[in-house]
């Protein structure tokens, strides 16, 4: 049964209660869950310090103490229900054998895969050793994290990460990619097929070193028509979140696929995920009546309020905690902070959210 969206029961951390977690698993929450995509980063100038200290973001991500450090801080300055290993979603592909780069102003650089030779060179063997700074980083994040807080792991989706690993890199419609999947190549099969794998031992690797939830990011799922989005994103999506349930993981799994408008709901159906995770674009009112009945929704703050801050911010926070049930949200952004956002408005944001869900 639903609490009005106004209310939560309590506002104080409840031993053993993670607010995240029990609307994950259908529950009451002791409170509305908060936390948002992207909390460690940019925005943040101790972020700032310990990325220079660190050289590059690549030796950031494989310096454990580092990582742990960059996750635990916006813990700090806000009122957060959990926080998000920090890592990137790159990771993966580099693990499998492909050359990773960070350019200053560009990105990442990888080398391409757009062959069966390339797929060929590509091999799982190892990889659960090469990607063993992120699981040291979370068993280190979890040893910190106050009782009522949940640590979140995460891996990308294997359409995303097959989109970059063929770009090359950042592109900006991927065009590569998706003459790869509209012309259903033999080797981009074979491409999902192994990231699909690769994404099951990663986050069951995450899972055994301590996050309390995963969340797959399919960042470019609004790119495929209806056919090809059920073939290469939710039903390699299906079976990670299957595969993980038969190695016996309860873990719940956040799906957010970007950009698929009123096919959110059939997605979720599509892929079994425990949370839907939705961009600023989709209406509230029908996230409210559409998916709210179905499962949690995530979302949708969008972060261009937060970069603004004052009644802007104060208005679309309002609608949003007025319109979702408390027991079905977790509060997030549509997408990452922006770096031009001042932590100011970050801590102004949470205390909009408590006391609005106090009155």
């Amino acid at each position: 049964m639903m609490i009005e969206a106004s209310r939560v029961p309590v506002d104080k951390p409840l031993p053993g209660r993670k607010a995240l977690i029990e609307v994950l698993n259908n529950a009451q929450p002791w409170r509305r869950p908060v936390w948002f995509m992207r909390q460690a980063g940019r925005y943040l100038p101790e972020y700032q310090e310990v990325r220079r200290r660190a050289g590059s973001f690549l030796e950031l991500c494989d310096a454990p103490d580092l990582a742990c450090e960059v996750t635990l801080q916006p813990l700090r300055r806000f009122d957060l229900d959990a926080a998000i290993v920090f890592a990137d979603i790159l990771l993966v592909p580099r693990a499998l054998g492909c050359d990773l780069s960070f350019r200053e102003g560009e990105g990442p650089v990888l080398s391409r895969v757009v062959s069966a030779e390339d797929v060929g060179r590509l091999s799982r063997d190892g990889m659960v050793g090469r990607l063993g700074a992120v699981y040291e980083t979370i068993g280190l994040v979890k040893a910190s994290l106050a009782p009522h807080v949940a640590l979140i792991g995460f891996c990308g989706a294997p359409w995303t990460v097959a989109s970059y690993m063929i770009e090359g890199g950042t592109s900006g419609d991927r065009p590569h990619a998706r003459r790869a999947a509209h012309e259903r190549q033999p080797w981009f099969d074979a491409l999902i097929e192994l990231l699909t794998e690769t994404a099951c031992d990663y986050l069951a690797r995450q899972i055994e070193a301590g996050v309390d939830a995963v969340q797959i990011f399919d960042s470019w799922a609004g790119d495929l028509d209806d056919g090809l989005r059920q073939r290469y994103c939710e039903t390699p999506i299906r079976h990670i979140v299957e595969g993980l349930a038969a190695r016996g993981y309860g873990t719940p799994v956040i799906g957010f696929a970007r950009g698929i408008g009123a096919a959110h709901r059939g997605f979720a159906e599509a892929t079994g995920i425990a949370a839907i995770s939705v961009e600023s674009s989709v209406p509230v009112a029908w996230m409210a009546r559409e998916l709210a009945p179905a499962l949690p929704v995530q979302g949708n703050l969008d972060p261009v309020a937060a970069a603004i801050g004052g009644p802007a911010l104060r208005r679309a926070i309002e609608h949003l905690v007025h319109t979702m049930p408390a027991d079905r949200h977790i509060f997030n952004f549509g997408h990452g902070v922006r770096p031009d956002t001042p932590p100011a408005h970050v801590a102004e944001t949470l205390r909009i959210i408590r006391a609005l869900d106090r009155a």
